[in-house]
């Protein structure tokens, strides 16, 4: 009787828990570490849940990372509150939504200190228009309109200049239900100065209703609701509101264009609907348009003729996308330039009808932001094995919600930032194993039995064919195109044993769904360490915000970070040197 193929805590299938260790059961059947609520509170602020994964609904998913923040909000509510604050101001998450949520639960769930340093936060985590009316809206779903809620929507507005505070409210009018009028309503703002007390009365006087207010009059049944506030002195507003107001009175494109070109703080929201189509008037937008808002009318700019092959146009814009300075102070997330990046090549939208014929110039232009504006990342110096998931659950939903960037085209452009600055690497895939010829014809089985002719085709390791000398778009293609494998995170480990290759690390891209295999990844990196006398390290990089690590946080060799947090690639590398 052979008892060691029952307990053996060095070679045990991933679809069983090592003996002695406190593995738990996974989405997929395999058995990993828990990330503590402190990892998972980070992974859902960068990562978000939109979409979900291959193996958990976007509700699902949802539902326990909001479980989670509320764990993390009774065991430290203040310090539940600085991560937040934390991760929001340092531009480190691909959206924002996830810190708005997160900080309205700490609104209400958080204890005494915890919902003063959430309502004290607000001006800081919700620093746009936008951002602020979506933090309204989760917090309405849990609170009402108290003294506390009172006080912090009248900061918002009167701890801005009266010009900052008129640009929020022009750019961002409306949104989730909320317009500034609405907010004005109810917070009942004092104004600091004269300049603020004219915009507040504008605002509620000029600016359309939301939905608060337009259920209000739909139940009272009655005309609008009168204006309370005398006239307006409008020679104490802004000038971009009496300029504002000048646009929504323009009869044509050219004089849009002829005000645009007067004032270089309108923004194209603030033009009326029926001239955003018209060339005529982006010409005197695109030198005032900051990387953000040009990133995401690249395609509008195209199709409309803007942007050309060789015109001063196109020069312009690749000059604002590539400024590194630019990309800092507007906190432009990588995800964002990729998700840009993976939609421009196309040529067409993902939604609507709009089609354009991709400039070489702007794509190359994208490629090169997309590694400024991550941090400047100093390289390791040691032998780095890249290893990317790319089975089917890492093709499966979306990286903050980016039409077809999935966690298997991210997790590529990730690894390539540490592959730019690394002498030392190489970057391996789980592929599938082509079967047998007798068995179903060469086809790929992904790790399935084929045909039933009892043959199994085990997953497979491949050196991947990509380089950061390669354009992104050239990557995001092949990654496509690679057969996908089975979730076995320990080939690795076990390829670079059977192929001689010495690593002093090994970086894995997974979602953390693992398994399919004999030997755990942890008895796989062990069993590396025994053969080759390597202290090696393995960084588990997670793609997905769920509760997954093959990363054991007992060895001191392993380390869980979360995907596509700016700040990654630099740790990646600290801990590996």
């Amino acid at each position: 009787m052979d008892y060691s193929q029952y307990f053996n805590t060095k070679e045990t299938s991933q679809s069983k828990q090592i003996p002695g260790s406190n593995q738990i059961e996974n989405s997929a059947g395999g058995f990993v570490w828990a990330v503590d609520d402190w990892k998972r509170l980070d992974r859902f602020l960068i990562l978000g849940t939109e979409g979900g994964s291959y193996y958990a609904s976007e509700k699902a998913l949802t539902i326990e990372s909001a479980d989670v923040v509320l764990r993390c909000l009774k065991a430290d509510g203040l310090r539940t509150v600085a991560r937040i604050v934390k991760i929001s101001v340092a531009g480190r998450a691909p959206k924002n939504d996830q810190a708005l949520f997160a900080l309205a639960l700490a609104t209400s769930f958080g204890d005494l200190e915890a919902r003063h340093a959430a309502f004290a936060a607000v001006n800081d985590v919700a620093r746009m228009g936008t951002y602020f009316f979506t933090f309204l809206k989760n917090a309405g779903a849990n609170r009402g309109w108290g003294r506390a809620m009172k006080r912090a929507g009248a900061s918002w507005y009167t701890s801005k200049t009266a010009e900052n505070l008129a640009y929020q409210i022009l750019k961002y009018r409306q949104r989730d239900g909320w317009s500034h009028r609405d907010v004005l309503r109810l917070a009942h703002p004092v104004a600091p100065t004269p300049e603020h007390e004219a915009l507040f009365r504008w605002t509620v006087e000029n600016t359309a209703m939301g939905e608060r207010d337009v259920a209000r009059q739909e139940k009272k049944n009655g005309p609008r609701i009168t204006k309370h506030y005398p006239a307006v002195d409008e020679t104490l507003l802004p000038k971009i509101v009496t300029d504002f107001e000048r646009l929504q009175k323009a009869e044509n494109a050219a004089a849009v264009a002829g005000i645009l070109g007067q004032n270089k703080d309108l923004t194209w929201e603030m033009v009326p609907k029926e001239f955003t189509g018209d060339v005529k008037v982006w010409e005197p937008l695109l030198p005032n348009m900051k990387p953000t808002a040009l990133i995401r009318n690249l395609a509008r700019l195209t199709a409309n003729g803007l942007l050309g092959p060789m015109n001063n146009a196109t020069r312009l814009a690749v000059d604002k996308i590539t400024d590194a300075e630019g990309l800092k102070k507007e906190r432009v997330h990588p995800i964002a330039i990729l998700g840009a990046l993976a939609t421009y090549r196309l040529g067409r939208g993902v939604k609507g009808n709009l089609v354009w014929n991709p400039v070489s110039k702007i794509i190359d232009a994208l490629d090169e932001a997309f590694y400024l504006s991550f941090e400047n990342v100093v390289p390791s110096g040691k032998r780095t094995l890249l290893c990317l998931d790319i089975s089917g659950s890492m093709e499966t939903g979306q990286i903050a919600g980016m039409p077809g960037l999935t966690p298997r085209v991210a997790s590529a452009a990730m690894a390539l930032v540490s592959a730019k600055v690394e002498k030392h690497f190489a970057i391996v895939g789980f592929t599938a194993a082509s079967c047998h010829p007798r068995c179903a014809g060469g086809r790929w089985c992904y790790g399935y039995s084929c045909g039933g002719r009892g043959h199994r085709c085990e997953p497979s390791i491949t050196q991947l064919n990509i380089s950061p000398r390669q354009r992104m778009d050239d990557v995001i293609e092949k990654m496509k195109q690679l057969p996908m494998g089975g979730t076995d995170c320990s080939l690795p480990m076990r390829w670079a044993l059977a192929n001689n290759v010495e690593a002093d690390a090994f970086v894995v891209y997974t979602d953390n769904e693992t398994w399919h295999g004999d030997i755990h990844p942890l008895q796989a990196l062990q069993e590396y360490r025994r053969k080759t006398g390597i202290p090696a390290k393995l960084v588990v990089v997670g793609m997905v915000a769920n509760e997954f690590s093959i990363a054991d946080s007992n060895d001191a060799g392993m380390m869980d970070v979360v995907g596509f947090d700016t700040a990654a690639p630099n740790l990646i590398s600290d801990f590996i040197s």
